[in-house]
């Protein structure tokens, strides 16, 4: 899917997913919605239009579309894709596959936004398997970890279409010009690692940007754009990520706390401290992709603030500009990939 013949980019919003819905997510499509950005509200309408009243921003280009149940996150993601139709997360998806939108955004269940794109948007002819895409932040740039927890089980011909998805990704919307590939093990050399690895190494060698294994501490080096991996291993790697740079950054704050001379120098550092928060901080890129699906789908974080949102809803729209969905077709057709 592409923007509108006027160029404006249409996104809906699951205003009822996530730990604060539905303020942030509302608060998040007025940050976003301008003249080039319509987002709509997707959630118990009483409820969508008493948080929008008084408010403030992009009220003109954001829409309010009914959908009263929503999708707990104890329930089960694919049984309550099917039982709830009427729910918000399903709601926001059918807006996608029926064309009045081109992108989908949610902070709320995981295990229901993958069985949502799977069963409404349905997924790009000769995809296997849609996988999460999420871009880390690392000393070389932007890097994208795929997958990052849709398949914790996978099979060695799934990981060269992993490694395509996420080169597309890389150069498309990052706009890295020809993305290095590297395949996560626990060594460099091409016999190491578990049979999986091995197997997929082989299977990737000659593909486009493909330098070899990579190990964990090669991803915030920036060693390589994307790092493919099975979504078991991608996931554990995510969450020790996210958390290391959490932990990483309060021990610097209270160290700086800790005495006058920390205090004064974390005066003097303020700026580049708060730069270097930004860059860390896993609301700076609103979410993950969801590629594969036949639509742009975006997987914000559970509890996203209205920034997080706001960035979720630019990443989708972002994608859509790009022609990304357009693109993993046109370069899964050149490589003659299997219908799944």
């Amino acid at each position: 899917m592409s923007a509108g013949s006027d160029g404006v980019v249409v996104v809906a919003l699951d205003a009822m997913g996530g730990d604060r819905a539905p303020a942030e997510p509302v608060r998040g499509a007025l940050l976003a919605a301008g003249p080039a950005l319509r987002v709509l509200l997707v959630g118990d309408e009483p409820a969508l239009l008493g948080e929008l009243d008084g408010r403030q921003g992009g009220a003109s280009a954001v829409e309010v579309v009914h959908a009263p149940a929503v999708i707990g996150a104890d329930e089960e993601g694919a049984r309550a894709v099917k039982a709830k139709p009427d729910a918000s997360l399903v709601v926001a998806h059918r807006l996608a596959a029926e064309g009045r939108a081109q992108a989908v955004v949610s902070a709320g269940h995981t295990g229901a936004m993958l069985a949502a794109g799977a069963l409404v948007l349905r997924r790009v002819p000769g995809v296997l398997r849609p996988a999460i895409a999420v871009v880390l932040p690392s000393r070389g740039g932007p890097v994208v970890l795929i997958d990052g927890g849709a398949n914790p089980d996978v099979r060695p011909e799934h990981l060269p279409q992993f490694a395509l998805m996420g080169t597309l990704l890389a150069r498309d919307v990052l706009g890295v010009a020809a993305p290095r590939v590297g395949l996560l093990s626990i060594g460099e050399e091409a016999g190491k690692g578990s049979e999986l690895v091995q197997v997929a190494h082989a299977a990737l060698l000659g593909s486009p940007g493909f330098v070899g294994n990579v190990e964990g501490r090669d991803i915030p080096r920036g060693a390589v754009d994307v790092v493919v991996t099975d979504g078991f291993t991608g996931n554990v790697a995510l969450k020790l990520y996210e958390g290391a740079a959490a932990a990483i950054f309060a021990e610097v704050r209270e160290a700086l706390a800790a005495s006058v001379r920390g205090r004064l120098a974390g005066a003097l550092a303020r700026p580049a401290l708060r730069g270097l928060r930004r860059r860390i901080d896993p609301e700076e890129y609103g979410g993950a992709y969801l590629l594969g699906v036949r639509g742009l789908s975006v997987i914000a974080h559970g509890n996203s603030s209205g920034r997080g949102i706001a960035n979720a809803v630019r990443l989708a729209a972002r994608g859509v500009r790009e022609g990304l969905v357009g693109q993993l077709e046109a370069g899964l057709a050149g490589r003659g990939a299997p219908v799944g």
